[in-house]
């Protein structure tokens, strides 16, 4: 089990520190086992930004750590511990996948972990940390950085955006749509960039009236349905079931089915070998430029970029 440790600093920001716990405990495999094995860290018992807490376990977990978070401290430029330098520097040696959430850059910036790469952190922040270390490409307009081992992200909530990246690099869009739900992320999240978020269907309460058709739309999303279609099978005009959608789901019916066929086109990428012509056809698009089209405008980028990104299927 791929096991995450997250670094329970003082001064540690709470937010930023539950995010990653919860974020990959939210991920669950196909077969309902858990993804992670999640391990709070620290040299003993710290403050956080409003409480105190005892990790459970010490420095030496890191040492078997597949990935660690780095969570924002209330003051982050302040000195860092050199057993905590010593041990991130050791992890990178490693190999260990390293990421920070919000301010927890100034933490890998002071471990030298981010000399001569981008990274982003709190946009309060971003000025300080381009100034104390101007050896980083610090990107103050993007919700996450990912250099491969070393990942970085902006503040607050875009470290549940970064965590939800991990998980997707992980275990496939499937999984991370999954722990998405779970965190009642929402469909979109605007950035200065296009990021590779997963596009999940807003959720809709068990024993709405439209769960039946919503259950039928991503069943049957690869053919070709127009909207007089759906509303015949929703059993009503299309104004009502414009109506309806916009107050259930937030969306219309075009677009939500616009959604699922995106999906549907991110599990084809990833798992199957087919040409991208035959997966815009698979997934419901009318013509593979069309498909393309969409594709870009929802996940931010092209489809064969996002197999080189993604796929899983060796």
């Amino acid at each position: 089990m791929h096991t995450v440790a997250v670094l329970a600093l003082d001064d540690v920001i709470t937010f930023d520190l539950a995010t990653p716990v919860q974020a990959f405990s939210f991920a669950w495999l196909p077969d309902g086992s858990p993804a992670y094995r999640v391990l709070v860290c620290g040299t003993g018992p710290v403050r956080t930004d409003v409480f105190s807490i005892s990790p459970d376990w010490g420095l030496d977990a890191l040492a078997g750590a597949d990935t660690i978070v780095v969570p924002g401290r209330m003051e982050p430029d302040g000195p860092v511990p050199a057993e905590i330098v010593d041990a991130l520097r050791a992890a990178a040696a490693r190999g260990t996948r390293i990421a920070s959430i919000c301010v927890g850059a100034f933490v890998l910036a002071a471990a030298g972990l981010l000399d001569g790469l981008r990274a982003t952190t709190h946009w309060l922040g971003a000025a300080d940390l381009a100034e104390q270390y101007p050896e980083i490409d610090v990107d103050p307009n993007v919700l996450y950085v990912d250099n491969g081992q070393i990942l970085t992200s902006a503040g607050a909530a875009a470290g549940l955006d970064l965590c939800l990246h991990m998980i997707r690099r992980d275990h496939g869009s499937a999984v991370a749509a999954d722990a998405a739900r779970r965190s009642v992320m929402p469909l979109e999240r605007e950035g200065g960039q296009a990021q590779f978020i997963v596009h999940d269907q807003p959720p809709v309460p068990r024993g709405a009236e439209l769960e039946p058709l919503l259950t039928w739309l991503e069943t049957n999303a690869g053919e070709d349905l127009t909207l007089a279609a759906i509303a015949a099978r929703a059993g009503m005009s299309t104004r009502t079931l414009n109506r309806r959608f916009r107050e259930q789901t937030g969306t219309t019916p075009l677009q939500w089915l616009h959604r699922a066929r995106v999906r549907r086109a991110q599990y084809l990428l990833e798992h199957t070998t087919h040409p991208v012509d035959r997966i815009a056809g698979e997934a419901g698009f009318g013509s593979p430029t069309a498909f393309r089209e969409r594709f870009r405008r929802v996940v931010g980028t092209s489809p064969h970029a996002y197999r080189a990104a993604f796929a899983t299927n060796g």
